[in-house]
């Protein structure tokens, strides 16, 4: 955003200037020059909480009920892959589970205290997933937040899953690629093949002229690709 010049005030107005007279303002908001700046309001530490306990259980964490409740207030599928987006951001460990403090951390962050307000971010939320670097972070992120944590690796259909969730709108190839995992040996996925395809359908062309079978790709690729060579390439 371009700075303005600084208007030069009175010296007596200057003595009653503090920063905490000074409104924030939504990026919204401006936006749009020609109408009036609104002040964005003051996250509200106590309101945030008493929203969580609307879905939080006995023992104080947002369990898979409270989810339900929750994402239909907030009008969306818990299989929408914002939903990812928004555990991301609250750096949630468990999947279908918020604690309270992830969901304090989370929100504070994103300045929501209510339902309304979070509403008016899925958006900007929705948005993080076109930028690359954001979206590495989210892929990665995804690896451990659905795995079984008495697990090292991803079992196959979750991994499946989750990787539908997250390729299956980008990656021309996804669709033979979860065809390949469906037939194949192995029964899960490490975080090394799971990083590993990302990066391999962000480099590798759909009809794979420019992939180096020397490369360091892992076998679960290698096997991939060769496989791949008796299917039809996709356009």
């Amino acid at each position: 955003m371009p700075v303005k010049n600084k208007r030069k005030l009175p010296a007596v107005e200057d003595q009653r200037i503090r920063k905490s007279k000074i409104p924030t303002f939504t990026a919204r908001t401006l936006l749009h020059g020609h109408h009036a700046m609104v002040p964005e309001k003051t996250f509200s530490s106590k309101k945030c909480m008493a929203w969580f306990q609307q879905y939080a259980g006995p023992d104080h964490i947002l369990g898979p009920e409270g989810m339900e409740k929750f994402c239909e207030d907030i009008g969306v599928e818990p299989e929408n892959i914002v939903m990812l987006v928004l555990a991301w951001r609250l750096q949630a460990v468990n999947m279908g589970f918020f604690t309270k403090e992830e969901w304090l951390e989370g929100m504070s962050f994103l300045k929501c205290d209510s339902t309304e307000r979070l509403q008016s971010k899925m958006e900007d939320l929705r948005s993080g997933l076109n930028d690359a670097a954001l979206f590495k972070n989210i892929f990665r992120y995804a690896f451990d937040f659905a795995r079984d944590k008495n697990q090292r690796s991803l079992d196959m259909d979750t991994a499946k899953s989750m990787l539908a969730l997250l390729l299956e709108r980008t990656w021309p190839l996804f669709p033979l690629f979860h065809q390949f995992l469906e037939q194949t040996k192995y029964k899960g996925m490490n975080k090394d093949q799971w990083y590993n395809v990302l990066e391999f359908s962000r480099t590798i062309s759909t009809d794979l002229s420019n992939y180096d079978e020397d490369g360091a790709w892992p076998v679960l690729l290698d096997e991939f690709v060769e496989w791949q060579k008796t299917r039809p390439i996709a356009s």
